[in-house]
């Protein structure tokens, strides 16, 4: 850690009044940078004068990224590496490629919180996303080859130590191939085409989260407006979306935690919808990509009982519950409420955690449809699932 970026973030001043609410407040900032495991305070008075330290433990935050998977029909997996404290400024780089089913993919991303101060920052990346994607018609399921390649970037601007403001842009290139892999004899819809869009993004974000080791109290949310401009045939596309994620710490050792999600878009009545049903983004076990929509409410509930913690490694046993609904493209909004349209898993899954590395956890989860058990699957990743 940077002391000029720690000075520059903590409240206390030399000579300022000593207020123990603002230094524990700053002792709470300190343990939630996440190249910090643990920090307190202690007081020394002399010569009338308190003087006040600051005790950080540093952990390692440079993180290889080694993961893989698989369900019927999708095998993948990513290496690279991130680090959330680099240069011990708080700032993030993330390198990695990911092989999907043979297909290449990768991203670079670097973001700092701040220049010059406290108040300004900004993120830049690189993107390649290349998969073999499932399209829905009336006709049947049709399997794309997609591509999307594009640049983005954000200014981020920090109202205080919980609230923040972004303004983002991405230029991206999508490409369609029908894959020679169908299950339908004349499948329908187009065999290629390419399109350059544009997006424009604002975030609002609250974070009122407390670290302590690996548990974690408080709340965190934002809301975010898209708009996409497709520079081929002049049309705009518009989405928001809310999010909200919860943690109680309800005993010692036990960690509730919740994330509730809503998103609307642009109702166009097409095959490219863009919210997913994904086992890696909402609902664990349900498959790769198996369905699409142009809004979804989204409640992923999780209780994290830890059954081992020792100084350096930790491990928690997880129940969780994901229940998800979409709205189908071209739909009603009453859609997402509609019983039918629901689908619930439940299951379990194992954490390990080894505590001096930032972010390094070892996720395993296992998910049922409650509404149909034949619906099932593994999912395997590093991080908790939210």
């Amino acid at each position: 850690m940077k002391t000029s970026f720690l000075n520059n973030n903590i409240t206390t001043r030399t000579k300022d009044e000593l207020t123990l609410k603002i230094v524990q407040n700053d002792v709470q900032f300190l343990k939630n940078i996440p190249g910090i495991k643990n920090a307190y305070y202690s007081l020394d008075t002399i010569d009338n004068k308190i003087f006040l330290n600051y005790n950080i433990e540093e952990i390692h935050t440079l993180l290889p990224i080694l993961n893989f998977g698989g369900i019927k029909g999708n095998l993948w997996f990513t290496f690279g590496m991130s680090d959330n404290n680099w240069r011990g400024l708080g700032q993030t780089f993330l390198a990695y490629y990911q092989n999907n089913n043979g297909r290449h993919s990768g991203k670079l991303f670097f973001k700092t919180p701040q220049m010059n101060g406290k108040k300004l920052g900004f993120s830049l990346s690189l993107n390649k996303w290349s998969s073999e994607e499932p399209l829905f018609f009336d006709e049947g399921t049709v399997q794309y080859i997609y591509d999307n390649n594009g640049v983005a970037g954000s200014i981020i601007y920090a109202i205080d130590r919980n609230r923040s403001i972004e303004l983002g842009g991405n230029f991206f290139n999508e490409k369609y191939f029908q894959s020679t892999n169908q299950e339908l004899s004349d499948p329908p819809g187009p065999k290629s085409f390419s399109q350059n869009k544009f997006l424009s993004s604002f975030q609002y974000y609250e974070n009122f989260l407390k670290y302590n080791f690996f548990y974690l109290k408080g709340f965190e949310w934002f809301i975010r407006y898209q708009n996409v401009y497709n520079a081929v045939d002049k049309t705009k596309f518009n989405s928001i979306k809310f999010q909200v994620k919860n943690f109680i710490q309800a005993t010692h050792t036990t960690n509730i935690a919740s994330r509730i999600s809503f998103a609307v878009s642009t109702n166009n009545n097409s095959p490219f919808a863009p919210f997913v049903v994904d086992s890696h983004v909402n609902l664990r076990g349900v498959g790769n990509r198996i369905d699409r929509g142009t809004a979804q409410a989204i409640i992923n509930l999780e209780i994290r009982q830890t059954i081992y913690h020792q100084k350096n490694w930790a491990s928690q046993f997880i129940i969780f519950s994901d229940w998800g609904s979409w709205r189908n493209p071209g739909g009603q909004l009453s859609d997402v409420f509609d019983r039918s349209e629901f689908r619930h898993f439940v299951g379990g899954g194992f954490r390990v955690i080894y505590q001096n590395v930032f972010g390094a956890v070892l996720r395993i989860d296992y998910g049922i449809d409650i509404y149909n058990s034949n619906q099932r699957g593994l999912v395997l990743g590093l991080g908790q699932y939210f």
